[in-house]
């Protein structure tokens, strides 16, 4: 059966049109049109199924996210959004979106299921103390596939990470992937989409968030609240993206790794 089938067959109605949308990283997107006017977001993949259980616990923080319509294994149908230009209201409706969701928290780090970014297993399996979860879970999975003396590097740090992060920062619910990319404008308001969802320091959605932009000043006022230290924090919580980047998209990221390596004194 077509996804256009499935779709009329939960929804009650026919795809009267589709096309192809920006977004499709690690699934498809489509703008749907259906024969009773209502207008939707498809994506099929292997991972919305996840990716629909992780909007569902977002929404019940209060934080703005895409509306799950319909959800199965391999297809998911959301409202539809309409992008526009960011304004300061929009920053600020994220920064409030945020820090919603991190304020909602777990008795440890990780989360239910593991998730990937393409090929990048994303291990979420819960542990009890920050530092270890972050060299464990986000830094030596990389260690094998890097040139010998950048993994190195990496092994040296990891080892060192109780030095650098708090040992039980708050469990806070995270984004997990947000880069200016993944909040989506839409009039003075702003959501969260596309998340990787699992709990840990907050300072992390915030450094992800800065890592190729940067937030306008209002988002910071809606945040509202940042730990003291979080510059100092800022370059090992970004060592993470910046290794994803590196292995899905090659040679070019490696200045960065390093870059954020020599920040830290590694």
């Amino acid at each position: 059966m077509t996804w256009q089938a499935r779709i009329a067959q939960a929804l009650g109605a026919g795809v009267a049109s589709a096309m192809p949308v920006q977004g499709g990283d690690l699934s498809q997107v489509f703008r749907a049109d259906l024969a009773d006017g209502r207008r939707v977001a498809v994506k099929l993949g292997a991972l919305v199924g996840t990716e629909a259980r992780m909007l569902t616990a977002m929404r019940a923080t209060g934080a703005a996210v895409p509306r799950v319509i319909w959800a199965g294994d391999d297809l998911l149908c959301l409202e539809w959004l309409e992008e526009t230009r960011p304004t300061p209201e929009g920053w600020h409706a994220l920064g409030v979106a945020l820090s919603r969701l991190h304020a909602t928290q777990a008795p440890r780090y990780g989360w239910g299921a593991d998730y990937a970014f393409g090929k990048v297993r994303i291990d979420n399996a819960p542990g009890d103390s920050w530092p270890a979860f972050w060299a464990d879970r986000r830094l030596m999975p990389f260690v094998p596939d890097l040139p010998a003396p950048l993994a190195r590097r990496i092994e040296a740090l990891a080892a060192r990470l109780p030095e650098h992060l708090p040992k039980t920062p708050a469990p806070a619910l995270l984004h997990g992937d947000l880069w200016t990319g993944n909040a989506l404008f839409s009039g003075d308001q702003a959501y969260l989409i596309d998340p990787a969802c699992y709990h840990g320091h907050g300072e992390v959605d915030l450094t992800m968030l800065e890592l190729f932009g940067r937030p306008d000043a209002a988002f910071w006022t809606g945040y509202s609240a940042c730990d003291p230290g979080r510059e100092t924090r800022r370059p090992v919580y970004q060592l993470w993206p910046a290794l994803v980047h590196l292995s899905l998209f090659g040679a070019g990221y490696r200045g960065l790794v390093e870059g954020l390596l020599d920040q830290l004194g590694s």
